[in-house]
């Protein structure tokens, strides 16, 4: 009975056991807090998604981890505190966006994207969606193109900021569509928002939280959803492809990226935690409340896409003409 007793025992604890993750020293991973870094002001779209995904690995790890906002500088503050932590697997960053526009929008950032970190997986992504006020004579986004085109560079959209998500959403549009539509940057999302709703704008480019209210409030018009599918939130709102704009995409995406050369068995072990926790129900149904898709799958498959969101808007920069700043 004692042998039986033993045996239960150790075949209970292999689970736990072929979760544990050593360092090089041998200690098991993590033994301490650990840092994720949102490159942004707390309350928005990223800082959710941190906060959601890093309470539920608290209970995986059994160490707290710690979201710390630290905005600025075109989200270079917090990520530069990133790329040059220890990589050790206790500062991880929750990026997006951002680091891949950055790479082409900005003159001399101060880290390389694909040099700098190593991409852990893509947690959510959400759509920009292309809104317009009720008195642009446009109905569709067909219908806008051709008005843009009958009109260049006299209709403008807003958008939350110069080499936002939402600037390179119009600026793709510009390129793809042929048309030249004029870029009014503010400083943030809602200003940007209370202008257009107040006609002072004609259009914005948008995530969908942010503008989903006053849609179906009939205050402004939604003419085009910036993924290749329709939006849940939305489904009554057309993709740019399905309009004629083939192949158009334009979201706003966040994954989890840590210093470049932290072990790869822990980045492994990030994957697949956070791999698990995006496939809980109960955190879909939280994202697509706000507006995301959670994503996940491996880290090949995150770098690759990081890599051709570089290249996507090296092309738009230069096919626009943008000046790097």
């Amino acid at each position: 009975m004692q042998w039986f007793a033993l045996a239960a025992a150790l075949l209970v604890a292999l689970p736990a056991a072929a979760q544990t993750t050593s360092t090089g020293s041998g200690q098991a991973y993590p033994v301490r807090p650990v840092r994720m870094i949102v490159p942004f002001a707390a309350g928005g779209n990223t800082d959710i998604t941190a906060r959601a995904i890093g309470a539920r690995l608290s209970e995986v790890f059994g160490q707290q981890v710690v979201v710390e906002n630290r905005p600025g500088g075109a989200t270079n503050i917090g990520t530069e505190l990133v790329a040059r932590a220890p990589a050790d697997g206790y500062t991880i960053l929750m990026g997006g966006a951002t680091n891949a526009i950055n790479m082409s929008t900005q003159a001399k950032p101060p880290y390389d994207t694909l040099r700098d970190f190593a991409p852990v997986i893509l947690c959510v992504k959400g759509a920009n969606v292309l809104t317009t006020h009720p008195s642009v004579p446009a109905r569709n986004l067909k219908e806008l193109i051709a008005l843009a085109r009958a009109r260049p560079g006299q209709l403008n959209f807003a958008s939350s900021g110069l080499g936002s998500s939402n600037q390179m959403a119009g600026e793709l549009l510009k390129v793809m569509a042929n048309i030249n539509i004029v870029h009014v940057p503010y400083k943030g999302n809602a200003p940007a928002l209370t202008d257009t709703l107040a006609g002072h704008v004609e259009m914005m480019f948008s995530g969908v939280p942010a503008v989903l209210p006053h849609i179906q409030s009939g205050r402004i018009r939604a003419l085009g959803i910036g993924s290749l599918k329709r939006f849940v939130a939305l489904p009554e709102v057309p993709t740019f492809d399905e309009s004629g704009v083939k192949g158009y995409e334009a979201t706003t995406w966040f994954g989890l990226m840590a210093p470049v050369k932290t072990p790869k068995e822990i980045v492994a072990r990030w994957n697949a935690e956070v791999g698990r926790i995006l496939a809980a129900p109960d955190l879909k149904g939280r994202f697509l409340n706000d507006g995301l898709e959670a994503m996940g799958g491996t880290q090949e498959e995150f770098a690759k896409f990081i890599r051709s969101e570089i290249e996507k808007y090296a092309k738009v920069v230069v096919a626009t003409g943008m000046k790097p700043q």
